[in-house]
């Protein structure tokens, strides 16, 4: 009984912090558009992208995370426009957040090679909860407790900028704060409260080149996010590129996880990304959590990827 009272407040636990922050990247550096709309069309081509995230291996009920997205610039580059989609679910499928966004950005160029961008995005939140699928389910957490697909509008903003070298993103990806519910369910125990609050979450984004000779360059990155009623969250990385092909390198998720990243621009269009995280919290040192796994892969309609007008590292 005392096992299954831990699973319960692990699961009521995370539910509570999902419904405060967003999903989480490794490969946040592929995936800018996710948690900045400024990045739409930044790349100079169409770029389709996917991400998916399964974390915390050999736990069962583990959060999962899938995303796509496509944008492209029109109107000589100055306007870039796409569309988000993003799908977290833990507690195989017990919470399920669905984003989808259309996203507008507009840039001008401040230099030869500086361009700062504004993006916004629109679109919507589904939060779907069913208790009904948790293993040690009781008719005390009744139909009532469950939320089905309730949607809420979402609106965010970001500001990104970059030359040929550097870049730098602020962004807001959704500044509407929503109460889905605040409900009480009868226990054998007593009352067992249930909140869930979609809070505003800010990301601070950056990243540089550095050639290190004819064939290496090195790109450090960094992402931190920040939320009301939760830790700062700070990752950074370290990738070396070779011949423009392969990257390789390492990342670390301040008092979370170290991470391994590696990527293959496997022709012209088409990338693909690989990143493996190993916790370095209580969780990480237990036997039933194997890590956490992430692919990406990205296909562009480019005819040639040295000549893309942005810059094609990042």
């Amino acid at each position: 009984m005392k096992k299954y009272l831990a699973i319960a407040l692990i699961l009521i636990t995370t539910f509570q912090v999902l419904a405060q922050q967003d999903p989480q990247y490794t490969q946040y550096m592929y995936n800018t558009i996710s948690v900045n709309p400024a990045y739409a069309g930044t790349r100079g081509a169409l770029s389709i992208a996917g991400l998916y995230r399964t974390q915390w291996v050999g736990l069962d009920g583990a959060p999962e995370t899938g995303t796509f997205n496509i944008h492209s610039p029109v109107k000589d580059g100055r306007v870039g426009v796409g569309f988000s989609l993003i799908n977290d679910r833990i507690g195989e499928g017990t919470v399920e957040d669905t984003y989808f966004d259309v996203v507008v950005s507009y840039t001008i160029p401040t230099s030869e090679t500086g361009k700062l961008s504004f993006g916004i995005k629109g679109g919507g939140h589904l939060l779907n909860v069913d208790f009904t699928r948790l293993s040690q389910y009781t008719q005390e957490l009744n139909s009532s407790a469950n939320i089905d697909n309730k949607f809420s509008p979402n609106i965010g903003l970001g500001v990104y900028y970059h030359t040929n070298k550097w870049y730098l993103g602020l962004s807001a990806p959704n500044i509407l704060e929503t109460e889905f519910y605040d409900n009480q369910v009868q226990t054998a125990s007593g009352n067992a409260t249930f909140l869930a609050t979609k809070r505003m979450n800010f990301y601070l984004i950056g990243g540089y080149v550095f050639d290190l000779d004819q064939d290496w360059k090195l790109k450090p990155t960094f992402l931190a996010k920040a939320v009301d009623g939760a830790p700062l969250q700070v990752d950074v990385s370290a990738n070396f590129l070779f011949r423009e092909k392969l990257t390789l390198g390492a990342a670390y998720r301040w008092d979370a996880a170290f991470s391994a990243l590696a990527g293959f621009q496997i022709t012209d269009q088409l990338m693909l990304g690989l990143a493996y995280d190993r916790e370095v919290t209580e969780l990480g040192r237990t036997e039933f959590n194997n890590g956490s796994y992430e692919v990406f892969l990205r296909f562009e309609l480019v005819k040639n990827f040295k000549k893309l007008i942005s810059p094609r590292f990042f």
